[in-house]
């Protein structure tokens, strides 16, 4: 298909470039052009959010609200905790690599950031937690991203501008933000595909964006796509076998029978590996300990790096005796995701 191209007379094009400053001076002069704030003489202390959740924890927004705030140099901003689920607020170096764990990177309450030195809240000191805080003083003009060392898909931008500048938004405007955002991601809601008679789903994720970062909204339930209900039980017979399928992008669940192990990461010993990937164990008795490790989608793919391995993201569990057996997510069992599998004759 060509593409028709109009060329306008030239004496058209020079009325409309004649008509430039006065569209803008209009403009100016309209009531809906609003002035940028003053720039502040003084540095302020603004407020942030980490994270929200539904009453019954099980829908968790991971994000950073708002996830993207312009403060002038010297300005702090201080973020509060407002879930269960355990994130961190951490401003790496410029090229550092991701650490693989919580270590490596100041701690400090409050803390300075010039863009040198990594900075990150420590989620496990004492007091950390829901309503808990973190307090990051900017010292240096720079564009900062913040992320959070828990969950990979979820980001910020922090716009460090010189004191001589003005700056677009107050702190108002950023409250009005946290209460849209927050919102938007707990109020959206995702389907679960499979349905199976037999299957269960180990959380149920989605990632969205805007211009400052990512965020994730993680319903954190074993939830059954049968009955429709969250409270992960399922009926089966004896000789059936169970499946459970992670479908969050981002974050890992387990499935947990007996004790929970120290290291909740690989799989225990009895588990086998099945022909098409997925992990498989067998539950004989009340008292047996099965544990699936992590079920997790593989990473995303980036350009540059090499091509990350299929994830483990399904666990199969036969049960060959009658009784009901109670699971746990290691991870999240604290937020209420649990289940249990009653196994009739």
């Amino acid at each position: 298909m060509k593409t028709k191209t109009t060329t306008l007379p030239l004496g058209n094009s020079i009325r409309g470039l004649l008509l430039i400053p006065l569209i803008l001076v209009c403009f100016a002069l309209s009531p809906t052009a609003q002035a940028a704030p003053k720039p502040s003489p003084t540095p302020q202390a603004w407020t942030a959010t980490v994270g929200a959740q539904s009453t019954d924890k099980g829908q968790q927004a991971l994000a950073f609200l708002p996830n993207e705030i312009w403060i002038h140099a010297g300005d702090s901003i201080k973020w509060t905790f407002d879930t269960d689920e355990i994130h961190t607020v951490t401003f790496l170096t410029e090229g550092q690599v991701r650490p693989p764990d919580l270590d490596g990177c100041s701690s400090s309450n409050p803390a300075t950031f010039d863009g040198s030195t990594c900075v990150t809240s420590d989620p496990f000191a004492a007091g950390a937690g829901m309503g808990s805080s973190f307090t990051v003083k900017f010292t240096a003009i720079g564009n900062f991203k913040v992320v959070c060392l828990v969950h990979e898909n979820m980001t910020g931008a922090i716009h460090v501008l010189d004191s001589k500048l003005p700056l677009p938004h107050d702190q108002a405007f950023y409250n009005a933000q946290t209460t849209k955002e927050r919102n938007a991601v707990l109020s959206d809601s995702d389907s679960a595909t499979n349905t199976d008679g037999h299957a269960l789903i180990a959380g149920i994720g989605e990632v969205s964006a805007t211009a400052g970062g990512s965020d994730t909204r993680s319903l954190m339930r074993f939830y059954n796509p049968q009955t429709a209900m969250q409270d992960g039980k399922i009926q089966i017979h004896v000789g059936d076998t169970v499946q459970w399928t992670n479908q969050d992008p981002i974050t890992p669940h387990t499935i947990t029978f007996g004790t929970e192990p120290a290291d909740p990461g690989p799989p225990s010993a009895n588990v086998t590996q099945d022909a098409d990937g997925a992990l498989h164990a067998t539950v004989k008795l009340h008292s047996d300990n099965v544990h699936s490790g992590v079920i997790i989608a593989a990473p995303q793919e980036r350009a540059g790096l090499p091509q990350s391995p299929l994830g483990f993201t399904r666990f199969r569990v036969t049960f060959p005796n009658p009784g009901v057996y109670p699971y746990v997510c290691a991870f999240h069992d604290s937020l209420g995701m649990t289940g249990e599998v009653d196994v009739s004759p």
